[in-house]
């Protein structure tokens, strides 16, 4: 298990990089195409309306993921806080953890600089180790993190891609913080990420496309 969360690495930004000046959040009610999706959490539903025009292939991924039962019983497992900006501050981690019963094919990256998206309070992201290793895990911010968007001129290869957004939560911030404060478990956890594995996991109980009226 521990294997599989190192392997599911997102944002291993420090806070001092994550604190980069903030980016105007993108409209997700213009005119861009977004499919929702619903992830019922046995704390409460979650929300995401899906980038399909501004992120095809990523939001595409975690919608084929949705549709063909794949995040049914994932976890969201890891609760990442940060001491800085208006809290709650962080991010919160689920997916399903290389799974072989669950996991898809590694996609392309699709970095900030294409998508015009931006790590800002509400947003999707991928998990990956680097640039085009994303499958099934992924974190949802619950404050700006811009500085995990990509930056051309940075010195690290990492940062000059970034990390893929991929879609917004519009309904369900509540539920997000609430797993965000659940209690962790200090001995678990490799390296800087010892400490921020949820004791208990919130386990998504289904996962579906939105109803439409």
């Amino acid at each position: 298990m521990l294997r599989h969360l190192a392997l599911a690495v997102l944002l291993i930004a420090s806070p001092a990089v994550a604190q980069e000046l903030p980016a105007p959040a993108p409209d997700v009610h213009d005119h861009h195409a977004t499919t929702n999706v619903v992830l019922k959490t046995m704390m409460g539903e979650i929300v995401i309306a899906l980038e399909m025009d501004r992120a095809p292939i990523t939001a595409a991924n975690f919608l084929r993921y949705v549709d063909e039962d794949r995040f049914d019983g994932i976890v969201f497992y890891r609760a990442m806080p940060l001491d800085w900006g208006e809290q709650p501050n962080g991010l919160i981690q689920g997916g399903t953890q290389w799974d072989p019963d669950r996991v898809l094919p590694q996609i392309e990256h699709e970095p900030t600089t294409l998508t015009g998206l931006s790590h800002t309070r509400g947003a999707v992201s991928m998990a990956m180790g680097e640039p085009g290793t994303a499958n099934g895990d992924f974190s949802i911010m619950l404050g700006n993190q811009t500085g995990l968007d990509a930056n051309p001129d940075s010195d690290n290869p990492v940062w000059q891609t970034g990390y893929a957004v991929f879609g917004y939560v519009i309904e369900g911030m509540d539920v997000v913080e609430a797993i965000h404060a659940a209690p962790v478990d200090p001995e678990l956890g490799e390296g800087w990420m010892r400490g921020q594995m949820l004791a208990d996991p919130v386990v998504v109980v289904e996962a579906r496309r939105a109803e439409t009226e």
